[in-house]
């Protein structure tokens, strides 16, 4: 199964906020949907769930028109939706049948994943009894109610301590094993990391990025080192590296803990290391540079 976004134009009031978004996601493995507030990440969901009407481009399943309706989707939006005054087990068996999912198997399914989730005790509670962390899993149930073949997860994890956390995950990573497509948008980027094998970055309603996670950040590495001393500040550090070896680095950053620097073409990275080996200094840390999926954002939708 592969889900297309192709070519998505969207305008409010004159004013256009997709310029020609386009990505896929597909079976069996999680996208990462990413941008700042505002970049057009969740006007691009409710395109996808039909809740908006692209001015123009399309959404296409398998290569056909995708029609929301006639598919099991799960949708947790970051904005809760649920009744906090009903009874849990009683609102997750009302969402199931809102689904097409019979009242019996949405009781079992609800109970099965309260257990799964460490909180089958709470199903008679009115939700708003409940800590904020055991509403998020509550709302996940909800998300995961008719068994769903696309999962949609905006924030899954806001607000959630360690132990909960884990619990989602395990979840998650249950339904991408089973073979779910699950888009997954968060500023959680640690969370995107663990998940995601493809992410798409979105800045002011363009796609600025997309593609493999990993071969991103190796190509975001690639001939990048990173370098701390025991003896010396990251200032002083790379005050120093910029007299002694300008010839054949760059400086990129100075971060409190080290500085990144790039080898300059016709250099290799073995000459490098004897060069810095041969400086005056006591090394601490030395070695390749691997971008976080935080370092790749903030080069890509930060501000200039």
């Amino acid at each position: 199964m592969k889900l297309e976004i192709k070519n998505i134009h969207k305008s409010f009031d004159g004013t256009e906020v997709l310029h020609g978004v386009s990505f896929y996601a597909t079976e069996g493995s999680a996208l990462g949907l990413l941008g700042r507030n505002g970049a057009g990440k969740t006007t691009t969901i409710r395109i996808l769930m039909g809740v908006f009407h692209a001015n123009d481009g399309e959404v296409l399943l398998d290569g056909k028109p995708f029609e929301p309706n006639t598919h099991k989707i799960g949708y947790m939006p970051e904005e809760r939706g649920m009744y906090p005054k009903k009874k849990v087990l009683e609102q997750l068996i009302y969402f199931g049948q809102l689904r097409n999912v019979s009242k019996q198997e949405a009781k079992e399914n609800a109970l099965r994943l309260l257990d799964k989730l460490g909180i089958p005790e709470y199903a008679n509670r009115k939700l708003e009894t409940l800590s904020k962390g055991n509403q998020q899993k509550v709302q996940l149930v909800q998300t995961l109610i008719n068994d769903p073949e696309i999962i949609i997860l905006d924030e899954p994890f806001s607000g959630l301590d360690p132990v909960n956390s884990q619990m989602l995950k395990d979840l998650i990573e249950e339904e991408i094993t089973r073979g779910k497509l699950v888009i997954f948008s968060s500023h959680q980027m640690g969370y995107v990391e663990e998940f995601c094998k493809d992410i798409v970055i979105l800045n002011k309603g363009d796609v600025v990025l997309k593609g493999e996670l990993r071969k991103i950040q190796k190509e975001y590495g690639d001939h990048k080192l990173i370098l701390n001393a025991n003896n010396m500040t990251t200032n002083d550090l790379s005050n120093l590296l910029e007299s002694k070896l300008k010839e054949c680095i760059r400086m990129v950053e100075v971060r409190k803990d080290f500085v990144i620097f790039e080898i300059l073409a016709g250099y290799t990275k073995k000459e490098i290391t004897q060069k810095v080996l041969g400086l005056d200094i006591d090394i601490d840390v030395f070695g390749d540079y691997k971008p976080t999926l935080t370092d790749i954002f903030v080069m890509k939708a930060g501000d200039e």
